[in-house]
């Protein structure tokens, strides 16, 4: 495995998305820092890069904490420059309006939202004082564009995170920085969405989903490394990624 002299942050590096993209960018050659609340739950992650050849650090980070998110980029470029940051914290919750509580909006509102701009904040300061330039991506949703019900507080936030991202990209992108927001518009294979299935369609159908029905961790990883591939005459700024049979 060629390396590079580059580092790839990923915050909130959860065991599916974020792992998948680690493993990606790890497989590429970069130096890949990892950071989630439970840095204990890691240390699998980084031992499976290790043993593939690449180099994964662990760090315990809280994405809504400014000191927090500032170490753990400041440590990333520490180690190498600083070239990729990708913001995918999780905060999707399905609660009736009159029981979303004033504590439950704002814990949504500072992973799905403010966690972005702190990531998004940090990682630009970094990457202009390095003046190699740089990728900054975000993970979105469906509730990006539409508020289904029981989501007032998921989709407000990540619409929020949506319009943060454009206008990041557009004063980022004559400075060499490119910004990009990913709409996943599907269920992922996860083990929370196949025990969703179950709770509302039984064993049987969790067991025998059409190939395809769910959007895989991996194929979320590739669609992050071909926009760090493109060339800034043909920036993406959003990129919508579902399954064939979705319905949208």
């Amino acid at each position: 495995m060629a390396t590079r002299n580059a580092s790839c942050a990923i915050i909130g590096a959860g065991d599916y998305i974020g792992a998948a993209i680690a493993r990606k960018f790890a497989g590429e050659g970069y130096t890949v820092h990892v950071g989630r609340r439970n840095a204990d739950r890691l240390e699998p992650l980084c031992a499976e890069i290790a043993a593939a050849g690449g180099r994964c650090v662990p760090h315990q980070l809280d994405a809504r904490q400014e000191d927090s998110v500032k170490a753990f980029l400041e440590a990333a470029n520490a180690d190498a420059p600083l070239e990729v940051v990708i913001s995918n914290p999780g905060a999707n919750v399905n609660v009736p309006l009159l029981e979303t509580t004033d504590r439950i909006f704002t814990k949504v509102w500072e992973l799905a939202c403010k966690a972005g701009f702190l990531s998004g904040r940090e990682a630009a300061r970094i990457m202009l004082e390095n003046g190699r330039g740089g990728s900054i991506f975000f993970t979105g949703a469906t509730a990006s564009l539409r508020g289904g019900s029981g989501y007032a507080a998921f989709a407000s936030a990540k619409a929020g995170l949506r319009m943060m991202a454009q206008a990041m990209a557009r004063e980022l992108g004559p400075k060499n920085i490119h910004v990009a927001h990913l709409v996943i518009d599907a269920g992922v294979d996860t083990a929370f969405v196949r025990e969703r299935i179950r709770e509302a369609h039984g064993a049987e159908a969790e067991a025998n989903l059409p190939e395809g029905a769910l959007t895989q961790p991996a194929s979320i990883a590739n669609a992050y490394w071909a926009l760090h591939q493109q060339t800034p005459d043909a920036w993406t700024f959003e990129m919508d990624l579902r399954p064939h049979g979705e319905t949208w």
